[in-house]
């Protein structure tokens, strides 16, 4: 699954990552899905894991959402006014790509230094065959 900040939303800085990482991800578990690795850049957010038979991906996207995001405001007054954009992707992973999967998600800072978020997006979406209206793609 993958999410991205509203344009007027504050970035999440690189020294809060990996505690908004560990957050979602334990927000994964008590959802009853199984995290297998939460990354990403200040800008978006991947995550791999393990869907339960007992909620769907809009229910797990709402929870994570949400509760993320208040709890990010409560980190510091800089992210006052962070905010989620209301899109996502989820896309499913065979068994054969999970460890490729987990080192592309660990390597954001390294390969967004080279491609953007949004060129990268629009590359999912193509890979997977997904018709899309570029209109609504990027809007918050």
């Amino acid at each position: 699954m993958i999410f991205h900040i509203k344009t007027t939303s504050p970035e999440i800085r690189d020294n809060d990552l990996e505690n908004v990482f560990s957050y979602i991800g334990k927000m994964i578990n008590v959802i009853g899905c199984s995290v297998i690795r939460v990354g990403g850049i200040g800008n978006h957010i991947h995550i791999l894991f393990l869907l339960s038979k007992d909620v769907s991906i809009p229910k797990v996207v709402e929870k994570v959402k949400n509760n993320s995001s208040r709890w990010i405001k409560t980190i510091d007054s800089y992210y006052s006014n962070f905010a989620w954009q209301g899109g996502y992707g989820a896309f499913s992973v065979s068994q054969s790509v999970v460890d490729r999967t987990i080192k592309y998600i660990e390597s954001q800072q390294h390969h967004h230094k080279a491609q953007s978020f949004n060129e990268e997006y629009l590359k999912y979406l193509q890979s997977y065959g997904i018709q899309y209206d570029e209109r609504y793609l990027f809007s918050d």
